[in-house]
């Protein structure tokens, strides 16, 4: 809602604002000092958009001496950051301060909620909130800004509360202001001394100036080198550390840190880390790499998409000198010197991964974090297929924790000639599912998968080391080569009847009605067709609305399972089975994590089945 008093108007922040506004100011109250961080940061991107903009238009250039300047005012009680850089127009005041954390709003809150105190802090960074920091330690917090380019200046201001206001501002040349009313109890953060503590510790690798004034001077608050252009021998790991948490705005260690200059053919410095931990917000909502490029120590872009979709959870900066200072989006997408460090960098990367992959607990940790994401290169990068393979790892019905394909073929038995695998949502209800039945009963091995692209990447790599890749639910899997390691139970029933029975009860809801020999307990289960896609992308494609791609699914029964036995004899009495047809095509859906083709009459034909027992 919006609304107008003379030139200042009132914007509603949103339902769910206030309250989350609320939670930043009180739940992340330990970590006060990052708001300075946070802001300080936000100037030095502003500084860095702005020389960069200058480049194709020499209008917009930088005044001379251009810093973010820190001025505390004690006695107004007011901390002012300044910079010079791109400036916001009225609506972009409105749009970029007007929402909060816009892709997460309410699973902020939700884990902000949930966390427990001393893993609050890092829920800032983690959900693009930095910026309402200020909250913490301000009563009032008031945003000057002028466009570079543009004549008016406009004010955003708000005290947290459910509203803000824009109104015309003040300001002699392009940049932004933002005026901290400080709390009674956030005196400290108007000592130069402890500001400038702050500054050393989050900040001291930014590369534009940052000043504080004291004693009306305003002094150098940071080093302002490039980390990355430093020796690896001259870098400690604190150092890496810190300019990690500054670079992603985040608060733990990163788990590889990857630091080396190329020289040769292409030259380039890169500094890339892995994060130590999976970020609340999924990595699902934006697909491309944020990795940072810089020409000749500037800031270029971080959407020259460096890494590949499925390497996008690293973060980091590639510094060259092999491109121009004035590189255009359009030349960054077609120049051959890009597409060699994408290559480059990509490879170290993979190279990385596999060293560290020999560590399997410590390799376990960033697979939790980041797995599902990697085996995205599986399905859409083929260059990188092969490379990728080794450093998969699955769950398994046959071992507990993590196993890798490698590992598996080592287990293979004498006789069996395929990886076998079973997709579905939930890794536990998988090793519980009616389809391992057969494998368990031969000793054979089943990878349990549960991630959504679990469905789509073994189309694409159909074999390792030799071995096909199959789905247990394409109904094909021989297990006649391997005998079960105990005789089955039970005696098979002739179920010629029942089967002709079932196909014309249950028509086209089937494909097919057979009889299997990869049952143990259960006394049906579903199969998918050889030559369409197994029962998880059948699921997941009905799920989409594309039910018209998706084939019948075959009904496989257990001729040696009680029940069977006795509809068979019904069967071959010429009794009506319609009834037990569904329910039992019904049951095989359930058990495989499906729902009943119509959950009402399923109900009522399972509760005249109780009544009649």
């Amino acid at each position: 809602m919006t609304e107008t008093d003379g030139q200042i108007e009132h914007h509603g922040f949103g339902a769910e604002v206030g309250r989350l506004l609320d939670l930043v100011v009180h739940s992340l109250y330990s970590e006060r000092e990052i708001f300075l961080r946070e802001l300080v940061a936000n100037a030095a991107d502003a500084t860095d958009r702005r020389r960069f903009a200058a480049l194709t238009d020499p209008t917009l250039a930088l005044p001379e001496g251009a810093a973010v300047a820190i001025r505390p005012h004690k006695p107004g009680h007011t901390l002012t950051i300044s910079d010079a850089g791109i400036g916001m127009t009225r609506e972009e005041l409105v749009d970029q301060l007007g929402t909060i954390a816009r892709s997460g709003t309410r699973a902020f809150g939700q884990k902000l909620e949930a966390a427990k105190p001393e893993e609050r802090p890092s829920l800032i960074g983690q959900f693009g909130v930095g910026f309402y920091s200020a909250f913490m330690v301000a009563d009032r917090v008031e945003v000057t800004s002028r466009k570079a380019g543009a004549e008016a200046a406009w004010t955003w201001a708000s005290d947290g509360g459910g509203e803000f206001t824009i109104a015309p501002g003040s300001r002699e040349a392009a940049g932004t202001d933002v005026v901290l009313q400080m709390k009674a109890d956030a005196d400290e953060y108007l000592d130069p001394i402890r500001i400038e503590a702050v500054v050393r510790k989050w900040a001291d690798h930014v590369t534009i100036p940052i000043t504080i004034e004291r004693d009306g001077r305003d002094v150098p608050a940071n080093e302002g080198t490039a980390l990355w252009r430093k020796p690896r021998s001259e870098v400690s790991e604190q150092a890496y550390n810190e300019f990690y948490r500054h670079l992603g705005h985040l608060f733990d260690t990163p788990w590889a840190t990857l630091h080396w200059r190329a020289e040769g053919s292409m030259d380039f410095v890169a500094l890339l880390f892995v994060p130590g931990s999976r970020p609340f917000e999924p990595l699902d909502n934006d697909r491309t790499s944020k990795v940072r490029l810089h020409v000749s120590r500037m800031f270029i872009t971080d959407e020259a998409e460096l890494l590949p979709p499925w390497l996008r959870f690293v973060q980091g900066v590639v510094d060259t000198e092999d491109l121009p200072l004035n590189v255009s989006r359009e030349m960054l997408q077609s120049t051959p010197v890009l597409a060699r460090i994408r290559r480059a960098i990509t490879n170290r990367v993979v190279t990385e991964l596999k060293a560290k992959a020999k560590e399997a607990e410590d390799y376990n940790k960033f697979w939790e974090n980041f797995g599902a994401i990697l085996k995205e290169g599986i399905w859409e990068d083929s260059d990188h297929r092969k490379d990728i393979a080794p450093l998969l790892r699955f769950r398994s019905s046959a071992v507990e924790g993590w196993t890798s394909l490698a590992d598996y073929v080592g287990r293979m038995k004498e006789g069996q000639e395929a990886i076998y695998v079973l997709s579905g949502d939930h890794a536990e209800a998988l090793a519980h599912s009616a389809q391992l039945e057969g494998f368990r009963a031969r000793g054979l091995e089943v990878l349990l998968l549960s991630d959504p692209i679990d469905a789509f990447w073994p189309d694409r790599m159909d074999e390792f080391d030799g071995k096909p890749i199959r789905s247990v639910t394409q109904g094909a899997a021989d297990l006649s080569k391997v005998a079960p390691t105990e005789p089955p139970a039970g005696e098979v029933a002739d179920v010629t009847a029942l089967v002709a029975a079932l196909k014309a009860a249950l028509g086209e809801a089937v494909a097919d009605v057979r009889a299997t020999d990869r049952l143990v307990e259960s006394a049906v289960v579903l199969a998918a067709g050889t030559a369409g896609p197994d029962l998880q992308m059948q699921r997941l494609l009905r799920r989409a609305g594309r039910a018209s791609f998706v084939a019948p699914p075959v009904l496989e029964i257990n001729a040696r399972h009680k029940l069977v036995t006795a509809l068979a004899a019904r069967a071959t009495a010429g009794e009506d089975l319609a009834v037990q047809a569904g329910l039992l095509l019904d049951l095989a859906r359930i058990q495989d994590g499906d729902l009943p083709r119509d959950p009402s009459t399923f109900a009522r034909r399972v509760e005249a089945a109780l009544a009649g027992g």
